[in-house]
């Protein structure tokens, strides 16, 4: 049986994947490797480990009988630089986008280029410290110059983990536009500060993610792409009417690809960004912390009553529940449309109001939608969209769903499932390279969910 595989690395999980022709998954392994420390103590990923753990998977996939490996790609985390020197070994830890950054060469950056408001507009990023991962490579420049003269290639850790395979050195789109602060979305090419800096020779040339370079035993190795680009791959593929998709995870993103206005300084600070799909055609996205309140607030109900922090598994939907709750005190906290999306308004709710766990549950979810509906209306506005598809996490929540659906009465509002959305798009990304079979256009299971 020909498969592709499918190195999915996640900040927290890391997996691999095995797709027949059908793309259906065959094998799958996983793991969760600790972390280690940078020079200053902050944590962040084992870079000599992870590469070591996709060393060893392929070694174990290249023994497996049953499968004829044809081809091997990369879906990882973003705003991650791995910096690399002239005998291609890394230079530096793979540092956390996590890590706070220093405010004096923020107060150095932004002047020389127009000011904070301006660059945000023009690379579509929010101002975002470390998590532009174009400032962690001014970091080092500023921070370690000895150290960064030394730099040959400035790789995202999809291109750095094809390269590893590969010994060639690219750089991704996907990557590349997605609040780095390198790409100037109105002209189409890097912004102008990764030239006066220095940055541009550092950066190894643009290569499309469909290309792929043969290995040992004529093995296609793709160049690997931003996970979050990745997901969106199976969408545009299997629908052409105008749509949203709703990622859901510890962050909800949603995504509108087709949505081409530029992004407004009021929309940076409510969390857009744009992300830039393969062909460099712009995503418009909105950022939401919903998965995190979700983990943290559900525990919190579930502490309160007592009960396991993972019963809200046991919770489906009640609209009289729903009806109640919109017709009490619970209706709404007080709060303007720009703080609602800042905190979720279950925080200042005080649970000794409510009865027993499900009722709290209901009006966490409640909360959790009044903030969402702002957000994903955010990439809606003023585009042709009449479906919004929701997968991940949220997904499979009933309660979650059906508020979703009534909140967009205009719209038709699915619960989308397929096996690893992310994993799906760079297999998908590097098909014509492996699979001789066409694409199938059933790749997507979806739910209706009614107003």
């Amino acid at each position: 049986m020909n498969v592709v595989a499918i190195f999915d690395i996640g900040k927290t999980n890391k997996k691999v994947f095995l797709f027949n022709e059908n793309y259906q998954i065959v094998w799958e392994k996983s793991v969760i490797l600790a972390e280690t420390v940078d020079e200053d103590g902050f944590p962040c990923e084992n870079i000599i480990e992870l590469s070591k753990w996709v060393a060893d998977r392929l070694t174990e996939l290249k023994e497996l009988k049953e499968y004829v490996l044809k081809a091997i790609n990369f879906s990882t985390y973003g705003a991650s630089f791995v910096y690399l020197d002239e005998q291609g070994k890394s230079l530096t830890p793979l540092y956390n986008y996590l890590k706070p950054y220093p405010e004096t060469l923020l107060e150095n950056f932004y002047p020389k280029y127009k000011g904070k408001k301006k660059f945000a507009v023009k690379t579509a990023s929010p101002i975002l410290g470390s998590l532009n991962s174009g400032m962690q490579i001014y970091r080092l420049k500023e921070e370690k110059p000895e150290l960064f003269a030394k730099v040959k290639y400035c790789l995202h850790l999809p291109q750095y983990l094809s390269s590893v395979l590969t010994h060639h050195y690219f750089t991704d789109i996907t990557s590349i536009g997605c609040h780095t602060g390198l790409w100037n979305f109105k002209k189409m090419k890097y912004h102008k500060w990764v030239t006066n800096e220095g940055i541009i020779d550092k950066l190894p040339p643009i290569q499309n993610v469909e290309e792929t370079i043969k290995i040992e035993n004529e093995i296609s190795v793709g160049i690997g792409l931003h996970d979050s680009s990745s997901a969106l791959i199976p969408y545009t593929i299997n629908f052409t009417e105008p749509f949203v998709l709703l990622s859901t995870g510890t962050w909800s993103i949603s995504l509108n690809p087709f949505n081409d206005t530029p992004l407004t300084s009021e929309e940076l600070k409510k969390d857009c960004l744009c992300f830039l799909q393969n062909k460099r055609i712009p995503v418009k996205a909105a950022r939401l912390f919903a998965g995190n309140t979700h983990e943290v607030q559900s525990k919190r109900i579930s502490d309160h009553f007592n009960l396991p922090k993972d019963f809200y598994k046991e919770i489906t939907y009640n609209k009289d529940i729903i009806a109640d709750l919109r017709i009490t005190n619970f209706k709404e906290i007080s709060l303007n449309k720009d703080t609602y999306i800042e905190k979720c308004p279950f925080e200042n709710r005080n649970l000794d109001n409510f009865k027993n766990y499900e009722i709290a549950y209901h009006q966490l979810i409640i909360d959790i939608i009044a903030q969402q509906v702002l957000s994903t209306k955010l990439v809606i506005h003023n585009s042709p969209v009449k479906k919004v598809f929701v997968d991940g996490g949220f997904s499979k929540n009933s309660i979650f769903m059906n508020l979703l659906a009534q909140a967009f009465p205009e719209m038709e509002v699915y619960a989308a499932s397929m096996a690893q959305a992310s994993a799906l798009g760079a297999a998908l990304s590097v098909h014509s390279s492996w699979n001789p079979k066409p694409i199938q256009n059933d790749l997507i299971d979806l739910k209706f969910y009614k107003h």
